[in-house]
C-alpha cells in the first residue's frame, strides 16, 4: 500500500486551515525545526512560551521547504513589510493555532493511516515498555515507535506523522505533569490499545497528591470504544480502583497479585537481570532477562501483554526477552575495564523509580555497594518527605557508601539514611554532580558496583561520564 500523500489541498483540510500560494505542492515531510528541515517538507511555525515559530520562516524557506503553517495573519502582516511571503514559491497554510494544527494533522494521518495504535502511560517504564513491546512484535509486524520521549504535545503529533508509511503497528508513549496533557494525546493518538504501568511520585509538585495523579493518568480511558483493550497493572491499587470506568476490555499483568498476565517464580538475579515463569490464559513460559530488577520485570509484563494481544507466541516472547538491552542511561550496566560495575540510570528519577533501583543494588553481589543519588525534581511540598524515604531505603538496601547531589532535599536523604542507620563517615553530600564525581573518583576501587541515578536538571550523568573517562 501507498503512502500517504501530503498534499498541500489535504493537509489544509486536516488543519482546518486557509490555502494559499501554489496549492498543489506535495510535501516530503513535516518538520519544525529549521536545523533539521529537509528540502521538500512542510515546515509548522510552533509558536511556544520563548520562541515564535514564525521568526524562522525566512530560514525553513532557505533550507528547501515547500510550505510553511503559520498563525492566520501572518502573511498579511509580513506582506504588509519587507518580508513578503506572496512572491515565494510556497504554499501557505494558515490556522488559528498552529500546535492544535500540528495535532490535528497528526490525527487525520493516524486515521488514514490503517495502522493500529498501542498507547502507553504511567509514572515509571514507559520508554522501557514501549521499547520491549515494539521488540516482541517487530518479529511478526511491521512496527514503529516514538523516538526517544517524543510523548508530550508537540513530540507525539510529530512521532504520528510517520504513520503516513502505513506501518501496521506504532507503539507509542504519552507524557504528562499536569492533568489534561493525557486527555489531549489520547484525542490525537485514539488508540486501540492502552497500557497503564503504574502511578508514582512523579511530578507530584503538580498535584495535590498521588491520587489526583492517578485521576490525570486515567485520562488514557478518553475515548475508547467497546471494542479497545487496557492493559493494566494489576499490582497497583490506584490503577485497579479505576479500572471498572474503562468502557472497553481490560487485561491485567502483575507479579504480586493474581493477573491474566502474570509472573511467578521469579528469581532477582541482581546485575544479571531477572528470571521467572510467565503465566496467561494460554500457557506458560520460563523466561530469563538482563533487563534490572522487578520493576522492568512488569514492564516486560506489560509488553507481553500487549504482544499476545496481537497474536505473538508465548515461546517467540520468552526468546526475544532473553536479548533485551535497556535503553540509554536507563538501567544500562557498564562493566568497566578497572573492574568497577556501573549501573548507569542517570537518564532521569523518581521516588518510585529510585527505591527500585536500590532494591537491584541490594539484590546484587559486589566488594561495596555505592549508591549516587542525585535530588528528584517536581515534588513540590512533598519533597523533603520523598527524599527522606528514599534515604531509609538506602540504609535497608545495604548501601557502603552513599553520595547524595542537589540542593537541600538531597541533604534530607543523607540525613535521614544517616538516622536510618548507615555511619555518617559513609555518606557525603555535595552541591554539584561534578563535585560528587570528583569525590567518588578519589576512593572507587575495583570490585564496587556504583550506582548513579538522579533527575535530568541535576546532571547525573556526568558522574557516569568521568567513571567511563576512567576506564
Amino acid at each position: 500500500m501507498d503512502d500517504l500523500r501530503l498534499t498541500a489541498s489535504w493537509v489544509a483540510e486536516a488543519m482546518g486551515g486557509t490555502l494559499t500560494g501554489a496549492g498543489v505542492r506535495e510535501f516530503s515531510g513535516v518538520s519544525i525545526d529549521t536545523r533539521t528541515l529537509k528540502p521538500g517538507e512542510l515546515f509548522i511555525a510552533i509558536r511556544g512560551g520563548r520562541f515564535d515559530g514564525a521568526e524562522f520562516i525566512d530560514a525553513a524557506i532557505v533550507a528547501g521547504a515547500t510550505g510553511v503553517v503559520v498563525s492566520h495573519g501572518t502573511t498579511e502582516r509580513r506582506n504588509a513589510g519587507s518580508a513578503s511571503l506572496s512572491g515565494e514559491r510556497i504554499s501557505v497554510i494558515e490556522v488559528d493555532d498552529t500546535t492544535v494544527g500540528l495535532q490535528a494533522l497528526a490525527r487525520a494521518i493516524r486515521r488514514g493511516s490503517g495502522t493500529k495504535v498501542v498507547a502507553i502511560t504511567g509514572s515509571a517504564g514507559k520508554t522501557t515498555t514501549k521499547e520491549v513491546a515494539s521488540v516482541f512484535l517487530s518479529a511478526w509486524y511491521r512496527v514503529i515507535r516514538n523516538q526517544g520521549n517524543l510523548n508530550n504535545h508537540i513530540g507525539l503529533p510529530l512521532s504520528l506523522i510517520a504513520l503516513r508509511q502505513r506501518p501496521e503497528i506504532a507503539v507509542v508513549e504519552l507524557g504528562m505533569n499536569h492533568a489534561g496533557e493525557i486527555s489531549t494525546l489520547v484525542a490525537v493518538a485514539e488508540p486501540d490499545v492502552r497500557v497503564w504501568t503504574n502511578v508514582g511520585e512523579a511530578h507530584v509538585g503538580f498535584f495535590a497528591s498521588v491520587d489526583a495523579i492517578a485521576d490525570a493518568k486515567a485520562e488514557i480511558f478518553e475515548g475508547a470504544s467497546p471494542s479497545a483493550l487496557l492493559v493494566g497493572n494489576a499490582d497497583d491499587a490506584r490503577i485497579v480502583a479505576r479500572l471498572p470506568r474503562f468502557a472497553g476490555r481490560v487485561v491485567t499483568f502483575g507479579i504480586d497479585r493474581d493477573a491474566d498476565v502474570r509472573a511467578t517464580h521469579v528469581v532477582d538475579r541482581g546485575v544479571n537481570g531477572m528470571a521467572a515463569s510467565i503465566a496467561t490464559p494460554g500457557g506458560r513460559a520460563d523466561m530469563t532477562t538482563p533487563l534490572l530488577g522487578r520493576a522492568n520485570l512488569a514492564n516486560i509484563l506489560a509488553a507481553a501483554a500487549v504482544a499476545l494481544e496481537f497474536n505473538v507466541p508465548l515461546a517467540d516472547i520468552a526468546q526475544r526477552a532473553a536479548s533485551l538491552q535497556p535503553a540509554s542511561h536507563r538501567g544500562e550496566i557498564v562493566r568497566l575495564p578497572s573492574g568497577i560495575t556501573l549501573i548507569d540510570d542517570s537518564y532521569n528519577a523518581n521516588p518510585t523509580a529510585t527505591r527500585r533501583a536500590l532494591d537491584v543494588l541490594a539484590q546484587s553481589e559486589a566488594d561495596r555497594r555505592v549508591a549516587v543519588l542525585g535530588e528528584m525534581l517536581e515534588l513540590g511540598d512533598q519533597s523533603a518527605a520523598l527524599h527522606e524515604g528514599v534515604g531509609r531505603a538506602a540504609a535497608v538496601a545495604r548501601v557502603d557508601l552513599l553520595l547524595t547531589v542537589g540542593g537541600a532535599p538531597a541533604a534530607a536523604l543523607a540525613d535521614a539514611a544517616i538516622v536510618a542507620g548507615l555511619p555518617r563517615s559513609r555518606v557525603r553530600h555535595f552541591p554539584t554532580s561534578d563535585e560528587a564525581a570528583a569525590d567518588l573518583m578519589s576512593f572507587v576501587r575495583r570490585g564496587d558496583l556504583v550506582l548513579v541515578k538522579g533527575s535530568r536538571g541535576i546532571r547525573t550523568d556526568r558522574v557516569v561520564e568521568r567513571l567511563k573517562e576512567r576506564g
